[in-house]
């Protein structure tokens, strides 16, 4: 059985991780997996927990 664990920044939303969820499901049944055997972990991390190029994504973009 397919586990996998998806990251995401904090605040990305249930409308969009219910879609994350729902899409790689589909890849897998695609491939032959049964849909009840995939479990799709979504965790969110806040920016300032997350670095990217040796600064935290808060400071990195701001804008986003």
């Amino acid at each position: 059985m397919p586990i996998v664990q998806v990251y995401v920044w904090r605040g990305f939303g249930e409308d969009k991780t219910k879609s994350v969820i729902e899409n790689i499901t589909k890849v897998f049944v695609d491939l032959g997996i049964p849909e009840h055997a995939v479990e799709v972990v979504v965790n969110e991390i806040p920016k300032s927990h997350w670095g990217v190029g040796g600064q935290p994504a808060s400071e990195k973009f701001k804008d986003i």
